[in-house]
């Protein structure tokens, strides 16, 4: 081999400059000479390969024609099995050297034998037994594709059977969104082999999983509070329905780009979208009022509650000390009973004259009405003489004495009238006298 590469170099300048005899080596070009005749570049390439198989070959002259003329070569028989093992050695090493590629970075080399899948080669420079044994297809597994549904470039540019889509509640929705995906890392073959059209399919997959969501939600989920969860949903359900297919594609993304209602019906639907807004305006501006108002009834009901339980605590106590000093009452009233009712009815008369400002006196012994008219006489002892006024509505507030248990009847009457007002105490001493 490095023999003859000394011999076929193309760096030898001596090309095309050899003598037509051949009997000198050829001639380095000189400052005069212009380039070398294809004719004689040929005929020196006939004459090396003559001289390298062995033989002598005849150098014909520039006008040298027929057999002649070109320059040619006849081997010996003895060189032929030498050329042919060169030749096939040559032409098994570049067979041989046609199995190396170079993998990129981000791509794989998908190997088939005779058409069956062999193997997947990384990035690097690889080898695998040369065609048509083995072949192999590059797969780009790092890009991210992208295809939109829906529309095309642009919102505007709308493709209406891809997105007019039927809701939950009977509604028909304008839903445009795109879709990224990438290869898996161990997909390629999947890629290739499972489907025959996988880009296409992953398009036909997303829409029909995109409709199967929305036919399960009501329209106003779609168009405001359920976008995020419609887009994850339909990310799940194409991945599912793509690993059933074993196309070996992983979806990265599911963006809404746009939703809305079809062109025909929109100002029809913005009016029910005012009397949405207004209902739920309506319905917070209710929570709100019955966020204060209760509260306030509640503390009103928790008043009253403790009111009531402090008036029944009240009657309760009140019904005690009643009962316990009627009972006392009845004790004292068993040891003298006449004195004692005679003290009541004292003392009972006396709380209804504090509370009155007339009073009409009848006697038994006579026909004639004994009128006094007490806040007038009030009124004129207090003009006369303001100490004794002052000291008489003294002794009428102070309580009355307890009465002794074997007082007499006259005793008795005497010392419950003392605690009535002047006039009317007089009044009933003029009384007595009378009788």
């Amino acid at each position: 081999m490095r023999l003859m590469s000394k011999i076929f170099s193309l760096n030898d300048p001596g090309w095309g400059r050899s003598n037509n005899s051949g009997s000198e080596p050829p001639r380095r070009p000189g400052k005069g000479d212009g380039p070398p005749d294809l004719e004689e570049v040929w005929r020196d390439f006939n004459n090396r390969l003559g001289a390298f198989f062995g033989r002598k070959v005849k150098r014909g002259g520039n006008n040298g024609g027929g057999n002649g003329g070109g320059g040619g070569f006849m081997p010996s028989p003895k060189g032929l099995p030498k050329a042919i093992a060169i030749g096939v050695v040559v032409v098994l090493g570049l067979w041989l050297a046609s199995g190396f590629l170079i993998v990129q970075e981000g791509q794989v080399a998908v190997v088939t034998k005779f058409g069956k899948y062999e193997s997947t080669l990384g990035p690097g420079l690889q080898w695998r037994l040369p065609y048509p044994i083995e072949n192999h297809q590059m797969v780009n597994i790092s890009q991210l594709r992208t295809f939109e549904v829906g529309f095309r470039g642009n919102a505007r540019n709308k493709i209406l059977p891809e997105s007019l889509m039927l809701t939950n509640d009977e509604n028909i929705v304008d839903i445009q969104f795109v879709v990224q995906y990438r290869l898996m890392t161990n997909g390629a073959p999947d890629y290739l082999f499972k489907t025959t059209h996988p880009d296409q399919s992953v398009r036909q997959v997303a829409e029909t999983a995109m409709r199967e969501v929305v036919g399960k939600k009501p329209m106003d989920v779609i168009l405001y509070s359920g976008r995020t969860e419609v887009a994850a949903d339909v990310q799940k359900l194409t991945q599912s329905i793509l690993d059933r297919y074993q196309t070996g594609i992983q979806i990265s993304t599911v963006a809404i780009q746009n939703v809305q209602p079809p062109e025909q019906v929109q100002a029809a639907f913005d009016d029910a979208v005012k009397a949405g807004q207004d209902r739920e305006r309506q319905i917070n501006e209710g929570n709100a009022y019955a966020s204060k108002v209760l509260p306030e009834a509640q503390g009103q009901a928790a008043r009253l509650v403790q009111e009531a339980e402090g008036y029944r605590a009240k009657i309760e106590g009140d019904a005690k000390g009643d009962a316990a000093r009627f009972n006392n009452i009845e004790a004292e009233y068993a040891k003298a009973p006449d004195i004692l009712r005679e003290r009541l009815y004292l003392a009972t008369m006396q709380e209804i004259f504090e509370k009155s400002s007339k009073v009409m006196v009848d006697t038994q012994s006579g026909n004639n009405l004994l009128y006094l008219p007490l806040d007038k006489i009030m009124q004129q002892v207090a003009r006369v003489n303001p100490d004794k006024t002052a000291s008489t509505a003294a002794e009428t507030t102070a309580p009355a004495p307890a009465p002794a248990p074997k007082a007499s009847k006259s005793a008795a009457t005497r010392s419950g009238s003392m605690g009535l007002p002047a006039p009317l105490r007089d009044s009933l001493s003029l009384n007595r006298y009378a009788r």
